[in-house]
């Protein structure tokens, strides 16, 4: 506790304890932590007492950049009472003064940089041309300077790349070297969970990954990640690519009589074969040996003969990555993902993957991990793990999903906040089930009607969350935007993260006048942006956020329903619980703040063991009068 840098608020002294006692017994902890708890600072300090005592270090994975920077911040609070060192760490790509420097490699996969860097710092050691002048500086550079530097003002990754660049060195070197005396390291998720770099990371660390307390932040994203990060895909744009490459090095034989060409003729007839049979609007699932009997049928061959065609394409692959490697291009091969890719679905276990043919602009051959706890197993290897987020209820869908033990802790810690200070409101005529929307043809009218009322009559600003873009079209085809009269911002697909962050500023600083924000549950507003005091005041959740009943999310649900008995509660209420309490959770970021919800759904009523709901009539005079309740 000496080590905690401010003044106590409610909840936090049991917070640090129940972490402190976990990692001393060598165990996992999952934690809900309500907003205004200070996860983060938390965290740190629940975990610092045993590391410091225990020699062992500290990883602290995070999704986002900003969450990273808040890790700093907070060491270099803890720094004052008790000095130590802390680095940030990203990918090359973001902090290569090289790849800042030149497009082209801007898109490298970590294994590729990782190369195409061995390669640069081999040229300047030898002399050679085709180095790194920022590698080279960095070796006459004294190594203590820099330590001095980090120890005494503990810099954000951004600051760190910074004084880097102005000095013409590697933050990314440096920030390898500054590792091994660090007691934390704050790192984006794949530096752990995927197996080349966790690798690298170890090492870069100097320790095994038994001497290592790992906290997991916004920990309610680990699953899906993870699905995702053992998934794979054999898809159109490959296809093109591998063709692409074939046309500039050459189209070898991989069996006797069949070249790269001929494999990828049948592998586009077997994709469209398997649209056209399985594909039902987003994707469908194609029957278990769909891929490879079609592949032996066309070759004539057997399972192992495909092997020895992947495993050709994987010899020719890396020969192309030799070359490219040598001309200070990225050592990419496509033929040499495809052969990879191959491989893997010929040996993946049929039992934790579900195959898919995937429609839309890029047709794919998908093998979806239906099991995140293949990812997630070196978890169970570290000395302790902390796992935290506000939204992660219910606690042991995710302790069940990542295979953590049976003795693992789980605690919920409320908000400090005054729980009256906020209002979830849900109205009983409206829904987004399907079959009621189809039957009821003035169902959606009545949401929008709810919506245009809400926001012309609250002088505030207010934030319109959808469970999908699809319904947000909907609202806009129907013209809503001339009937609101307010200034209405769009969170829309794909949109860079500046553009995002631009109209998120305009909102904002319409604060005490009033503006609206569309935007998606799930999605980055509705995550990871704060907005105290007026900056919003208002949600409206246009429905209620349950997953797509696509062919992936069948499956997945058919999985936990026979591994765990609990299907549709662990695939489809939990995540809807999740992305229902993101979305109500930006209202309140301070003690101070005021906020009201109001769901368009009845089914709203179904979360109330998650989230206290009220039934209202009469929407607007609710929350008008809830406003002057609290004196706003």
């Amino acid at each position: 506790m000496e080590l905690f840098p401010y003044s106590f608020r409610p909840f936090q002294v049991e917070l640090i304890e129940t972490i402190e006692s976990s990692v001393r017994s060598r165990g996992h902890v999952v934690l809900e932590s309500g907003t205004g708890t200070g996860k983060t600072i938390c965290s740190l300090v629940g975990t610092l007492g045993p590391a410091l005592e225990e020699g062992k270090k500290i990883i602290y994975l995070t999704r986002t950049n900003s969450q990273q920077r808040q890790v700093m911040l907070e060491l270099r609070e803890i720094n004052e009472k008790h000095p130590l060192l802390g680095v940030g760490l990203q990918g090359r790509q973001s902090t290569c003064p090289l790849i800042q420097r030149d497009p082209d490699l801007r898109d490298g996969t970590p294994e590729e940089l990782s190369k195409l860097c061995a390669e640069r710092k081999s040229r300047s050691m030898q002399g050679k041309e085709g180095g790194c002048r920022f590698y080279e500086n960095l070796l006459s550079t004294p190594f203590q300077e820099i330590e001095e530097y980090c120890r005494k003002h503990l810099p954000t990754v951004e600051e760190f790349a910074q004084f880097c660049d102005q000095r013409g060195l590697c933050p990314h070197e440096l920030t390898k070297d500054l590792l091994p005396h660090a007691t934390v390291v704050t790192a984006p998720y794949a530096y752990f969970f995927m197996p080349f770099i966790r690798s690298n990371l170890l090492d870069w660390l100097n320790i095994p990954v038994q001497d290592s307390i790992v906290i997991v932040d916004e920990a309610h994203n680990l699953p899906d990640y993870a699905r995702e990060i053992r998934s794979v895909s054999i898809s159109h744009r490959l296809l093109n690519l591998v063709s692409s490459e074939v046309e500039e090095y050459g189209d070898p034989e991989i069996m006797e009589g069949v070249s790269v060409v001929d494999l990828l003729q049948v592998l586009r007839e077997q994709l469209r074969t398997a649209s056209d049979e399985y594909l039902i609007e987003d994707d469908g699932l194609i029957p278990p040996s769909f891929l490879e009997e079609g592949l032996m049928a066309a070759f004539t061959t057997t399972s192992t003969g495909l092997a020895t065609m992947a495993k050709s394409l994987i010899i020719y692959g890396e020969t192309i990555r030799e070359a490219r490697k040598g001309q200070g291009r990225l050592p990419r091969s496509y033929m040499h993902s495809l052969g990879g890719l191959i491989l893997f679905w010929l040996d993946m276990d049929d039992e934790d993957y579900v195959k898919l043919v995937v429609g839309g602009n890029n047709p794919a051959f998908e093998a979806y991990c239906l099991d995140p706890s293949l990812a997630a197993r070196p978890l169970l290897d570290c000395y302790a793990s902390v796992h935290m987020s506000g939204t992660l209820v219910p606690l042991n869908e995710y302790c069940d999903s990542l295979n953590l033990p049976m003795d693992c802790r789980m605690c919920i810690f409320p908000s400090p906040f005054p729980q009256e200070n906020r209002r979830v409101l849900y109205l009983e005529d409206v829904t987004t089930k399907y079959e009621e929307m189809i039957k009821d043809e003035e169902m959606v009218q009545r949401m929008e009607d709810y919506t245009v009322a809400l926001c012309n009559v609250l002088d505030r600003n207010i934030v319109v969350f959808f469970p999908s873009y699809m319904l947000m079209d909907r609202f806009l085809q129907d013209g809503i935007l001339n009937r609101i009269h307010k200034k209405v911002h769009l969170e829309r697909r794909g949109m860079s993260q500046s553009d995002l962050m631009n109209i998120v500023d305009e909102f904002k600083e319409s604060a005490g006048e009033g503006a609206v924000l569309f935007a998606v549950m799930g999605g980055r507003i509705s995550e990871g942006i704060d907005f105290p005091e007026q900056e919003l005041e208002a949600a409206i959740l246009a429905g209620i956020p349950y997953p797509k009943p696509t062919a992936k999310q069948r499956a997945l649900l058919h999985y936990y329903e026979i591994k765990f008995g609990k299907g549709w509660e662990y695939t489809v209420k939990a995540p809807a619980t999740r992305k229902l309490l993101q979305s109500i959770g930006r209202l309140i970021r301070t003690e101070t703040d005021v906020g009201a919800a109001i769901i368009l759904d009845r089914r709203a009523n179904q979360f109330s063991d998650s989230i206290p709901v009220v039934m209202s009539e009469y929407p607007v005079n609710d929350v008008l009068n809830f406003f002057k309740e609290r004196g706003r």
